[in-house]
């Protein structure tokens, strides 16, 4: 969906394939099949506003009062679709790079005179029946947010951590979205962490059913098993681990004042987001000691199988030097010319086979 100099805010826009007359608030002109906006509207007080104004003209009435602020969410613009935006909210352009990259980007925070720009990894898990060797667990996405004194802008790429739900919640509360752009930061921030979290509590429930596979001998389980749950666990780590130094730095006074209170609920997300990482850390650990754990089982069970191999060939080869002895062809063999002798060595031959086969059995080679 474009957007141009006429862009009116207010209420939701529509989001049909086809061109469509714009409804009450939305960004009027659409520029593709895929609308860019999913939401947009101006706060007063944390209450909604339904005004229909350009873009600009928004802007500038919601900066003349402390209470007012625009809210935009937008997944996976494009430069064209994020134009408008750009020069309205004077956004920096390297922060505007970054936020229209559809390549990860490492969690961080950035203050660009007086619009802070922030980088979350959002995830979901994946629900399987079972973990085979090519189950993907996790999905990743994140959300790349601008904040100024009247404004949030919130970028959304992939389709893990959808905001709708974050901006309802905000709006049934209007005590808590009164708290302004930090407020909404918080609240997508401790959506995301929650959403780790439950993503920890899913994975330890396949690390513990792979932990007890690993020591049934019948269950099947690979080595590709174990290792393909610690690569998507590398996934989620590689996406939610380094959010803790952002989230340090927001708590730190000598780069953010944040208020009293806002600074209080980061520290509750910041709290949070250690446990995460530790339990991560945990999780890893557990599953090398599964990994090598089960590499110790394959080579047990090579090694048993080499015994075996090797009993049997001992069977083969003394039966094989028996008969070697008897089919020499020496005149002086007094055997040769007895008339029990191929009776006799047929016994030679059961009979030492039976004891070198009880001997093996009963030291576990066969």
């Amino acid at each position: 969906m474009g957007v141009h100099g006429r862009t009116r805010v207010g209420t939701q826009p529509g989001a049909g394939p086809r061109r469509q007359a714009p409804t009450k608030g939305a960004f009027p002109v659409q520029l593709d099949s895929r609308p860019a906006i999913v939401d947009c509207a101006l706060y007063v007080g944390g209450v909604r506003q339904a005004d229909e104004l350009p873009l600009a003209e928004l802007y500038e009435r919601a900066c003349e009062r402390p209470d007012a602020f625009i809210w935009i969410g937008l997944h996976e613009p494009d430069p064209d679709q994020f134009a408008e935006i750009e020069k309205v909210f004077g956004l920096h352009p390297l922060a505007v790079e970054d936020a229209l990259k559809p390549t990860p980007q490492r969690p961080k925070v950035e203050r660009y005179e007086d619009v802070t720009f922030f980088v979350a990894r959002t995830a979901r898990y994946l629900p399987h029946a079972e973990l085979t060797e090519t189950s993907e667990v996790i999905d990743t996405g994140s959300v790349r947010m601008f904040l100024g004194s009247h404004f949030v802008v919130t970028v959304r790429h992939g389709e893990a951590g959808e905001l709708r739900s974050a901006r309802l919640d905000l709006e049934a509360n209007p005590a808590q979205l009164a708290g302004g752009p930090w407020a909404v930061l918080h609240a997508i921030l401790d959506r995301i962490v929650d959403a780790y979290l439950d993503i920890v509590a899913a994975i330890d429930t396949d690390v513990q059913a792979l932990e007890a596979a690993v020591f049934r001998r019948d269950s099947g389980t690979t080595v590709e098993h174990v290792y393909q749950l610690k690569r998507e666990l590398m996934e989620f780590r590689t996406a939610a681990v380094p959010l803790q130094r952002p989230l340090q730095t927001l708590l730190d006074r000598r780069s953010f004042a944040l208020a009293k209170e806002i600074r209080r609920y980061f520290r509750d997300v910041n709290d949070h987001q250690t446990r995460v990482v530790e339990q991560v850390a945990n999780h890893d650990d557990i599953l090398n000691s599964i990994l090598q754990a089960r590499l110790a089982q394959v080579t047990i069970d090579q090694n048993d199988d080499m015994r075996k191999i090797a009993s049997w060939a001992a069977l083969a080869a003394l039966q094989t030097a028996i008969a070697g002895v008897y089919g020499m062809n020496f005149v002086f063999m007094p055997e040769l010319h007895w008339r029990y002798g191929y009776f006799y060595a047929l016994a030679l031959m059961f009979g030492s086979g039976l004891l070198l086969y009880r001997a093996l059995r009963r030291n576990g080679w066969l």
